[in-house]
C-alpha cells in the first residue's frame, strides 16, 4: 500500500508515500485493523489549524483526501492522499489543513 518511509531529520517521525492510487477509507481502516489497531475517520474544513500539542500515544495517520501539513520541530511534513504518518508519543506538532480540506483515518498505539 505504501513505499518505504521518507527520512526526516528526526528518525522518530516517518512518512510513507503512496506509490499509486490512494486507498480509500475502507481499505485503510481494514489495513489498520490487520495491524491490531482501531481506526476512526475524521475530516476538517480548509485552513483549519491545530495548535501545537503532543499525544501520550503513537499516532498512525493516513491522509485519504485533501491535504494536511504537520509542523514538527524538524520541519513541515505535507501529506497528500495515500500518505501515512507515524508520529511517536510525545512528539510536539501542530497541523494546518489544506485549501480543499482533508479527510484522514487514524489510529494509535499505546506505549508499553
Amino acid at each position: 500500500m505504501t513505499e518505504p518511509p521518507v527520512s526526516r531529520g528526526d528518525p522518530a517521525v516517518e512518512v510513507h508515500r503512496s506509490p499509486g492510487v490512494a486507498p480509500g477509507s475502507d481499505e485503510v481502516e481494514a489495513a489498520l485493523r490487520a495491524e491490531g489497531l482501531t481506526a476512526h475517520a475524521w475530516a476538517d474544513a480548509p485552513g483549519f489549524a491545530y495548535a501545537r500539542h503532543t499525544h501520550e500515544y503513537h499516532k498512525v495517520l493516513y491522509c485519504v483526501g485533501g491535504a494536511i501539513v504537520f509542523h514538527t520541530d524538524d520541519g513541515d511534513v505535507a501529506l497528500a492522499p495515500g500518505d501515512r504518518l507515524e508520529l511517536p508519543a510525545g512528539t510536539g506538532h501542530a497541523a494546518t489543513v489544506g485549501e480543499h480540506g482533508v479527510e484522514c483515518v487514524e489510529a494509535f498505539r499505546r506505549q508499553r
